[in-house]
């Protein structure tokens, strides 16, 4: 009788396994490529999230039928936000940050260093990591929505920027 249990459970346990592998999946592919991108806030409470229900439902805390509902449920909000946060900007802006200029022409914004929690030390392995050795050369380093880094090198020609909507 014991095996018995034992054998119900490991199967219980397998199933479980399947069905929230095949679960992430389609998760995977219904939320798209920013699924897998580097995250914003928005994008890694949806990921804890789902991780902590998919967990509950390999653990047996959660019945299979419910913790699907709940992946259902998240996913669907997900994709509900992204969807508003592309139509309106007042959602996008209170769903992701904006990106900061944290370094420009030159001279470190202290404000923004200080509101970021960077060093100035940061800003320099980040410029040389972009094989720059001179301030002079770089415009601009940006903190991004998703916390990477970007840096401008300086251009003599005058182009359209993607810096038209930061204020430093």
């Amino acid at each position: 009788m014991i095996w018995k249990t034992c054998f119900l459970a490991t199967v219980k346990i397998i199933i479980a396994t399947v069905v929230s592998y095949f679960a992430i999946l389609a998760v995977i592919r219904i939320m798209g490529k920013r699924t897998l991108a580097k995250m914003n806030a928005f994008d890694f409470v949806v990921t804890v999230t789902l991780g902590s229900t998919l967990s509950s439902m390999l653990l047996n805390k959660v019945p299979i039928l419910d913790g699907t509902i709940v992946v259902f449920i998240i996913v669907s909000l997900q994709y509900l936000i992204a969807y508003l946060a592309q139509r309106s900007q007042t959602i996008e802006k209170t769903i992701n940050s904006t990106p900061t200029i944290l370094f420009y022409n030159g001279e470190f914004i202290k404000d923004a260093l200080e509101k970021e929690r960077i060093t100035e030390e940061e800003i320099l392995a980040e410029i040389r990591s972009y094989r720059l050795e001179q301030l002079s050369e770089v415009r601009a380093v940006i903190m991004e929505i998703n916390g990477t880094f970007s840096v401008i090198k300086k251009d003599t020609g005058e182009r359209p920027t993607s810096l038209k909507d930061l204020t430093p």
